[in-house]
């Protein structure tokens, strides 16, 4: 018999927040180029997603990321300045109000909250309340492991007091759901407030 799905991990960037995939295409627009080359460098380039990951496991800090990043954005014909890159690539998200006030109602109707998180560049949770939004936060650079690695998920169970097979994840990747399903942990792919409100409302007893 399956378990009852009692608590909630959520994503930050593209949940809480807007899409990041869209922030990074207007800062890719904004060098004057192909929009999608920061996105293309990051999935597609080697020394790009090896500096990617070394930043969200916590291995390189923001400085040694954005200069490395911009030498491959300069590689590939962006000329672009090292200092603060990372906040110029998110400078176009946004908090997404309702969906702080969907992580407040599960939490008031008893459902723990965990946020897990990679990180990226600096200021990114700056304005945001992190112990106020969840019972547990879990950063990618402080515990040294990125998502869809399913150790990131297990940590947050633990610190939650709860089975993975307790807990649903809400992301915007597909890749990082399939790494929480692979410990037992329950999806739901996140594209707005009202459509993931919608998927948990039954479940969690929360007004749809």
């Amino acid at each position: 018999m399956e378990k009852t799905r009692t608590a909630v991990l959520v994503d930050f960037g593209g949940v809480i927040t807007s899409s990041v995939l869209q922030a990074f295409t207007d800062f890719g627009a904004s060098l004057g180029g192909d929009p999608r080359l920061p996105l293309d460098l990051l999935g597609r380039d080697q020394p790009s997603r090896t500096l990617l990951a070394d930043h969200e496991c916590g291995r390189i800090d923001a400085d040694a990321f954005e200069r490395g990043f911009a030498e491959r954005l300069r590689v590939h014909g962006a000329d672009v300045p090292a200092e603060g890159l990372t906040a110029r690539m998110q400078a176009g998200m946004s908090i997404d109000k309702n969906m702080l006030a969907l992580l407040g109602d599960l939490r008031a109707a008893g459902h723990p909250v965990a946020l897990v998180s990679n990180s990226f560049g600096t200021g990114t949770y700056d304005g945001v309340d992190l112990a106020a939004l969840a019972d547990v936060v879990v950063i990618s650079s402080l515990v040294g492991i990125r998502k869809p690695s399913r150790r990131i998920y297990a940590i947050a169970c633990e610190r939650l007091g709860v089975a993975p097979e307790e807990a649903v994840m809400i992301d915007d990747l597909q890749q990082n759901l399939d790494g929480a399903a692979r410990i037992g942990i329950d999806g739901v792919l996140h594209t707005s407030a009202a459509d993931t409100r919608r998927q948990l409302a039954e479940r969690f007893g929360i007004s749809a």
